[in-house]
């Protein structure tokens, strides 16, 4: 007796498909899995039996062989377990092998029968529609398999009702979309008294999704500000949310099926490894670099992060994506983010503050801020020192501008540059920050007052090919903040105010 069921694998983003096949012998009981499976896979064996047991369904007492071709791909995840029991339930024929041979099932079985969750099903939903298939999967990612686009799935509580279904005495509902409501940042721009600066430059960040960094000492306001970014960025747009979702489905932290329209925003710990800012480790999955994907990376004390760390991220930041190779893989992830950094001056933060800086200064803040090397300061279009905060500002200032007020600012100067691409027949960009080449030029639009003083002050602090066109991004940003169709003198001094450093500001 033989089975063939159609199942996946994962190699980082990627779908693969497995041929699951059975055979099943007389001879002496046994139950073995070949095709390179890992752990999780291996004890497969141990659910599939103790399911079929709570069902009331003897197991065969026979010799069975399971293979997973191709043999050569290692197979990871818990996944496999759901097609492993329909493989065995259609070589007993209680399940049709015509009918399930039009299908990708995956799911875990729980030792009740149960099917529970797994990982990844939003993109096997999109595969198996692009193999004119259908998806048989747990209940409770029913309705993540639906975002996919699929008209035929099967999304069963149990495995007694999923073979009910198919024997046609049971039918499963088709599951439903489910929309995560937006939520709304209850932290406001208002609630920071003081740095108008520093809010100035972090809506410019916000309207063309720029890289920054912010440098100050203790309690100044970085975190406040960094933490309130989100409240002034649109939602995601349908297909920037999809995109998301499918990281996030292959991670794990998709809950409840539900799509999100929310902007991520992700924080890690400075004492993060590698692996988990940029993805990979043993069991290759997305860092918080992809996880940040159309959203944003916030990295506190950045100083204090691991220097090979903090390198890894020099190719995401230019490429919008991330190539992690190792001995057993080689992946791609996505990793188009808005990178947020802050930092204190030196190690006790108050350098320059008379009365407050430690007795090596200004030496402690050289080689405090050399933790941070040159080309990925050249890659952060904007750097701001944000000055204490006086008790004045505190107790005497009024509340400023609402994050919602900011808010329409930034969408306004997004469909400018929506409508500007558009015209340039580039739909697969949204903001000035994935400006390049020959369209840079084009969409910048530079007025000769604005280049001849973008030029003479490139080349007296001798700024980099990079920073050029980062600046020239910048500016281009500023200008349709103001509604400027051509980028004046004005925006290419702001931006270059933006550009010059702010380390070693303060020796």
């Amino acid at each position: 007796m033989q089975a063939k069921i159609n199942t996946i694998a994962f190699s980082g983003m990627d779908v693969l498909n497995v041929d699951l096949q059975l055979q099943m012998v007389a001879g002496i009981p046994a139950f073995t899995i070949v095709g390179l499976p890992d752990k999780t896979v291996a004890e497969s064996k141990e659910r599939v039996r103790a399911a079929f047991e709570a069902l009331g369904i003897s197991f065969p007492a026979k010799r069975i062989t399971v293979n997973l071709a191709p043999a050569d791909l290692l197979k990871e995840g818990s996944h496999f377990d759901l097609a492993i029991a329909c493989a065995i339930l259609t070589a007993m024929q209680i399940l049709p092998q015509e009918e399930l041979s039009s299908y990708i099932v995956l799911g875990e079985l729980g030792l009740d029968g149960s099917l529970m969750p797994v990982n990844g099903v939003l993109p096997v939903a999109i595969h198996a529609l692009r193999e004119n298939k259908g998806l048989v999967c747990p209940q409770a990612q029913g309705s993540e398999a639906v975002w996919g686009g699929l008209k035929n799935i099967v999304a069963a509580p149990t495995l007694l009702s999923l073979i009910n279904h198919f024997k046609g005495i049971q039918a499963l509902p088709f599951p439903q979309k489910k929309q995560q409501k937006l939520i709304k940042n209850k932290l406001d721009l208002s609630d920071i008294k003081g740095q108008e600066s520093a809010k100035r430059a972090l809506e410019i960040a916000a309207a063309g999704a720029h890289n920054m960094l912010m440098m100050g000492p203790p309690g100044s306001g970085k975190s406040m500000l960094a933490s309130r970014l989100t409240s002034i960025l649109p939602p995601l747009t349908p297909e920037e949310a999809l995109e998301t979702c499918i990281i996030h489905s292959v991670a794990g932290e998709l809950k409840n099926g539900e799509l999100n329209f929310n902007r991520p925003f992700r924080d890690p710990h400075h004492s993060a490894s590698t692996p988990a800012l940029v993805g990979g480790g043993k069991r290759a999955k997305p860092g918080e670099i992809s996880l940040a994907h159309n959203g944003v990376l916030f990295l506190d004390e950045l100083p204090e992060f691991n220097r090979a760390t903090l390198e890894a991220l020099r190719q995401p930041l230019e490429n919008g994506k991330i190539t992690v190779s190792r001995a057993e893989y080689h992946h791609t992830y996505p990793a188009r983010f808005q990178f947020i950094a802050a930092m204190n001056p030196c190690k006790c933060g108050y350098l320059g503050q008379k009365g407050q800086e430690c007795p090596k200064a200004p030496k402690c803040g050289a080689e405090y801020q050399a933790k941070i090397s040159g080309p990925l300061l050249d890659r952060i279009d904007i750097h701001i020192y944000v000055p204490p905060v006086t008790p004045w500002d505190i107790f005497e200032k009024e509340k400023g501008e609402t994050s919602e007020m900011v808010l329409a600012r930034v969408e306004k100067a997004r469909a400018i540059q929506k409508s500007r691409f558009e015209k340039f027949g580039r739909f697969d960009l949204s903001t000035n920050s994935q400006l390049s080449g020959d369209l840079l030029e084009d969409a910048v639009d530079l007025e000769a007052d604005a280049r001849q003083l973008l030029i003479n002050f490139a080349d007296k602090i001798k700024l980099s090919a990079r920073g050029y066109h980062r600046t020239l991004r910048l500016a281009r940003t500023i200008a349709d903040l103001q509604n400027e169709k051509k980028v004046l003198k004005m925006h290419i001094a702001e931006a270059l105010n933006y550009r010059q450093t702010v380390l070693s500001k303060e020796q």
